[in-house]
């Protein structure tokens, strides 16, 4: 993508012709970065209470709050992430609110922490595991688009944490380790977007007029 001369508005060439990037799509960038940081906080400080202060019941519920805090980060982030595929676009979103939707049934059905209900009954996962399933499409966008290391390492690990402690072939030692380096990685990443030049994540815009019109003239 390359930046024509413009006095006032910039103007990019793209594959299918020119565009020019908006205020609007500024701030649905800003915010779609905002959501990963504040859900990538959540989980690390989350993860460095339950590895760090053990289980006890103030560390459990606090982890039960930045949960919390960190689905509806991530579903913000979902709602303004740019992506061409309108139909992968959406099946994030869809599985972000199963996910979400699990979670809050586990948390209303069940008198213990989620952390607790998560690790004594690993069948939870099959409902709440589509959360880390839109975050993991997330670290695959952007590993595709961006060749990141961290996210090239997370589109791997998440998986094999939730598939490891789902059908029990890690040991608890190594479900630690690959928290804690999902925590770290997570953590890295969202340092890394905030300093990324905002147009890289707006992308090509002609694309998406170029589908939306072909969508119109399909219907």
């Amino acid at each position: 993508m390359t930046q024509a001369n413009s006095v006032e508005t910039p103007v990019y060439q793209g594959q299918f012709g020119e565009f020019t990037i908006t205020d609007r799509d500024r701030r649905e960038v800003i915010i779609y970065r905002s959501g990963l940081m504040v859900a990538a906080l959540s989980f690390a400080i989350g993860t460095t209470l339950v590895l760090w202060q053990g289980t006890s019941p103030m560390v459990l519920n606090a982890s039960s709050a930045l949960y919390a805090c960190f689905c509806i980060a991530l579903g913000v982030s979902l709602l303004t992430i740019h992506i061409y595929l309108g139909a992968l676009h959406r099946l994030l979103q869809l599985f972000w609110l199963v996910g979400s939707a699990a979670a809050l049934w586990f948390a209303l059905n069940y008198s213990t922490p989620l952390a607790v209900t998560l690790y004594d009954r690993p069948a939870a996962l099959f409902g709440i595991g589509f959360t880390f399933a839109a975050l993991t499409g997330i670290y695959f966008k952007e590993a595709f688009c961006f060749n990141r290391l961290e996210t090239k390492l997370l589109t791997p690990v998440v998986p094999l944490l939730i598939l490891g402690h789902l059908f029990g072939f890690l040991s608890p030692y190594g479900e630690k380790i690959l928290l804690a380096i999902w925590a770290v990685l997570f953590l890295v990443f969202g340092l890394r977007k905030a300093f990324q030049a905002i147009p890289d994540d707006i992308g090509d815009k002609s694309v998406f007029e170029y589908l939306k019109k072909q969508k119109k003239a399909q219907a």
